[in-house]
């Protein structure tokens, strides 16, 4: 494949608006991509998550043992237009990057991929049986990779690769923490502040819970070689009606960044048990609900993936890609729950301007990226 037509296919994914929707039209346009190809064997699969919304499975080669390749269509909200030099959704090229949203996280990863994929169809030299899972949701809740490992998609892979950003592919990242998101609400009874006994105070039940349960998770205090400790946050918190009532309501939401040492149910436990507690007094109604949560991700920096990924990063980049572990979730915690016991890795092109105006890829990386992918398969295959 040229490296202009492995731009234009960049191009066309950034131009793509994809901001926790419309994922269903990258999935077509890649599926455009591989049916030309169907005569070798090419199957595409669209997984729909909801109207406008599909993920997208496409296997090329065959063989017993599968290599997996994955990316996410979605992107961040590019935020206040006048902060972009340009158009967000409008791909440019000014020195030698690509400007745009996605470009970093991820577009330039799932577009090397697709690009690697396609040049392997085009030279007939497909080496193995390679699958590509390009998810929806994965910025808002990885629910699109839930999806995939939920219809035993990805229970037949030996291997996963994620394209996601990794410090412009100088870094490996082969473990990575959980997250817990959770909501507690607290529900007392309305009084005049005057005559406070009257009624049940929804601000103290919950202020009780917050220190509590920090108190509480910060006794799981095992330390993670890589990751380091468990974190925990109050990040939102509100309530009450006005200043001379008693409240009647109110309402926080915590962050909890789990690592291996601990399952994200060891978490659900510590909270739902302090919930209980709390609701055996007079008074007391809290409850919890939990959204979107991720188990951390374990692995090996030494597995042998990770090392043939560093050996073909010296012979692709000259330089050895680094062991890392993440603090971030992403689409691996989903996957790692398939029914396959299998490494899961992530190693991609972009910079470290994700989430940021004017995020941006280097031209030279992306296309180096491609390059790496399919020198990475044939030698995963042994060719």
């Amino acid at each position: 494949m040229d490296q202009a037509h492995a731009e234009e296919i960049l191009k066309k994914v950034i131009a793509i608006p994809t901001v926790n929707d419309n994922e269903k039209e990258v999935a077509d346009y890649l599926a455009s991509l591989f049916a030309p190809y169907e005569d070798q064997g090419v199957t595409i699969e669209e997984l729909a998550y909801s109207p406008g919304r599909s993920n997208l499975i496409v296997t090329i080669g065959e063989g017993e043992t599968t290599l997996g390749f994955s990316g996410h269509q979605d992107v961040v909200d590019p935020g206040d237009l006048a902060d972009w030099d340009t158009d967000p959704f409008v791909p440019t090229i000014k020195e030698g990057r690509l400007i745009g949203r996605g470009a970093s996280d991820m577009k330039s990863g799932l577009a090397a991929v697709v690009c690697a994929m396609l040049a392997m169809l085009e030279e007939k030299k497909v080496p193995g049986k390679i699958k590509l899972i390009a998810t929806v949701g994965e910025e808002s809740g990885e629910y699109g990779a839930a999806q995939v490992t939920d219809a035993g998609l990805a229970d037949d892979l030996s291997a996963l690769v994620i394209a996601e950003p990794t410090d412009g592919m100088r870094q490996i990242c082969y473990t990575s923490k959980g997250v817990v998101d959770y909501h507690v609400t607290s529900k007392g009874i309305a009084a005049h502040s005057s005559r406070p006994h009257e009624g049940e105070d929804a601000i103290a039940h919950l202020l009780e819970f917050a220190n509590e349960v920090q108190a509480r998770l910060a006794r799981l205090d095992k330390k993670d070689p890589v990751l380091g400790k468990l974190t925990s946050l109050i990040t939102l918190i509100k309530g009450g009606e006005q200043i001379n009532s008693v409240p009647s309501q109110a309402e926080l939401s915590g962050n909890i960044r789990t690592i291996p040492g601990y399952t994200n149910q060891v978490i659900f436990d510590v909270i739902d048990g302090l919930i209980a507690e709390l609701n055996a007094k007079p008074g007391y109604q809290l409850s919890v609900d939990y959204i979107y949560p991720e188990e951390p991700m374990p692995g090996d920096a030494h597995s042998p993936l990770v090392q043939l990924l560093q050996k073909v990063g010296l012979e692709v980049f000259g330089h050895t890609l680094t062991p890392v572990g993440g603090t971030g979730a992403s689409d691996g915690s989903e996957f790692f729950r398939a029914k396959g016991d299998y490494p899961i890795v992530m190693v991609g092109p972009g910079s470290d301007s994700q989430h940021q105006p004017n995020e941006w890829v280097s031209l030279a990386a992306y296309h180096q990226a491609i390059a790496f992918y399919q020198q990475f398969a044939n030698e995963f295959f042994g060719k």
